[in-house]
Formats: C-alpha cells, structure tokens, sequence
C-alpha cells in the first residue's frame, strides 16, 4: 500500500512553515529528507530518478503563514479547510505531496522541492544560477502550484513560458480534458528556468482561495491527479517553445511585450532582482507614489477575479 495517500496529505497539510522558519524544518526534516537526502546550499531539495532525465518537476517548502507551527483542519465533502483562521497552505503542500507519490512511484524526472518561493523565488533563483548538471537535459520544467482544475499555465510574468502544444499535450497524456491552456499565470519557481529549459509551466493541483483564510483544497481532485501523473507517458510530451526568443502574445493578459528590446530586458532582470531581494521596500515605494493594489491590477490589465485575490490575499491575516 503507498504511503503517500490521503492520510499523508492531511497530515502535511496541518503545518503552517513560514520560509526559513523552525516548522518548515521540521517539515523538510520528516517528509523531505529520508528520500531526497540533505538540501542543496539554497534549501532546495532535489531528488533525481532515472537516468538522464528530461523532465523536472517542481514544487516549494514554504508557505506563506505568518505564524509556524500546526493547525487544525476540517474534512468535508472531500474538501479540506483550516478551522484555526490562517490560510490551509495547500499552495504548495499539495505540489510536494505530488513530488512524494511520483518518486515513491519511481517516475523518472528530477524532482526539485524549492526553498523559499512564497518571498521572492530565492531558492530556485540561485539554483538556476548555480546552473547544475542535470540542468543541462533538462527539456521540461512543471511545478504543481496552480489553483484551480483546469490550467495548465503558458505564460508567467507577461512571458510565454511554455507552448501551446506543451499544454495539449500534457492535457492529452494525463486524459484531463477539462485542462486547458492557461496564459494568466502570475510567477511560481518553473519561472525561474525560462531562460534555460524550453517548456516552463505550472498545473493545477487543486486548491482554491489561496493565501487567504478560505483556502481549501479538493482531495479528490489530488489523488486523481497523482494516479494520472503516475500513469503518463511522459516521452509523449511535445517540446516546442524555442527559449531564445522571450515572447508575449496577444492572449496574456499582462499588457505590451516587456521583453522585446534587449536593452530594456537587461533593466528589466536588474528590477526583477531587486523586487525579488527586496518585495517590501519596493511595495512601500509604489504605494509611496500611489500605486495601489486597483491601480496597478488596472496598469497590467488583470481581472476582476485578479484584483480579488490580490485584495483578499493582501487583506489576509494569513498572508505572509
């Protein structure tokens, strides 16, 4: 019988672990490191399976608790929820969940637990940096941290990437058909490798409201979607983003094509760098010369549903 099953999720799920805190630790410590070994020096926890694999799969430690320690929870319908008024952290306790099952179930790929996502990146920032063997072969790059049951993420950050036929095809090996190219991602971790791995993307898993109090996550949906990911024929996956050329299209809904003059890209990695070392004093900033939440969600072209979230999120007591 395996032993990533339901039980297992819940059971994850009751940790609140700030990035870097004593509870994420703890966390990393029991269900991390008895099968991927010590972390790399940036936190991340890698495990390779296989030999020469092309496919990464990722997920990350933290959530974005601000306090540590274990909540209690509510099972109903097949849905989880937090009964102690903090978020669930389902966003990305369900995506290391998934990692587990995959590598108990001996699916070749690299599977990465990243450090520290929820604050700016920071672990798979300096990964890629570090820019690793197994980087090299790598032609995929899929983390599982997507609200939701029907995305699979082409675009993050007002970049494409990942292709459209990527998304098909990873909709057509999993038999989701409800999963569908997706072109609102907002940033996870698979961001990070854009420059270096063709496709980049990110799957629902199954979690809603995220980093509010009324996060939930459908356990059903996860374990569905554990047994398909088991399942696949990943050697069918179509690899068609060419990565040397960064584009926007017309379906993003983040406004015009910021990577299109060269000169532009390299201030823009610079500010990117900045706002990933420091996301507080650059909100301070932009609130300082009155960008608000509604403004900037109406400056990028969001939705509705966009600015709810961000509201909901930055409203929060769960939020970081």
């Amino acid at each position: 019988m395996s032993k990533v099953n339901r039980a297992k999720l819940v059971t994850m799920l009751a940790s609140m672990r700030p990035a870097y805190s004593l509870a994420e630790q703890a966390f990393c410590d029991e269900h991390l490191l008895p099968i991927f070994g010590e972390p790399d020096p940036h936190g991340n926890y890698i495990k390779v399976v296989g030999s020469n694999p092309t496919v990464a799969f990722t997920a990350h430690t933290d959530t974005v608790h601000r306090t540590q320690g274990i909540q209690s929870l509510i099972i109903e319908n097949d849905f989880v929820t937090s009964s102690s008024g903090s978020c669930l952290g389902a966003d990305c306790t369900t995506g290391v969940w998934l990692l587990l099952g995959m590598v108990e179930a001996g699916i070749e790929g690299v599977y990465v637990a990243h450090a520290a996502e929820e604050i700016g990146g920071v672990g798979s920032t300096a990964l890629v940096a570090d820019r690793p063997l197994w980087l090299d072969n790598i032609q995929v790059c899929l983390s599982f941290d997507r609200f939701g049951t029907d995305s699979i993420i082409t675009h993050q950050c007002g970049m494409r990437t990942s292709s459209n036929a990527f998304a098909t095809s990873l909709a057509d090996i999993l038999d989701m058909p409800q999963l569908k190219p997706d072109s609102t991602g907002v940033y996870t971790d698979s961001a990070e490798y854009a420059n270096v791995v063709a496709e980049c993307s990110n799957l629902s898993v199954g979690y809603y409201d995220q980093h509010t109090t009324r996060e939930s996550q459908d356990l059903l949906f996860a374990e569905i979607l554990l047994e398909r990911l088991i399942q696949a024929d990943w050697s069918a996956l179509v690899v068609s983003r060419d990565l040397t050329q960064l584009t926007y299209d017309e379906g993003s809904p983040w406004g015009s094509n910021w990577y299109e003059d060269e000169d532009d890209t390299e201030e823009l990695d610079a500010l990117h760098r900045l706002i990933n070392d420091r996301p507080y004093a650059v909100a301070n900033l932009l609130l300082d010369y009155g960008l608000t939440v509604d403004a900037m969600v109406d400056e990028l072209g969001l939705s509705v549903t966009d600015l709810e979230y961000y509201t909901n999120a930055y409203s929060s007591k769960a939020y970081y």
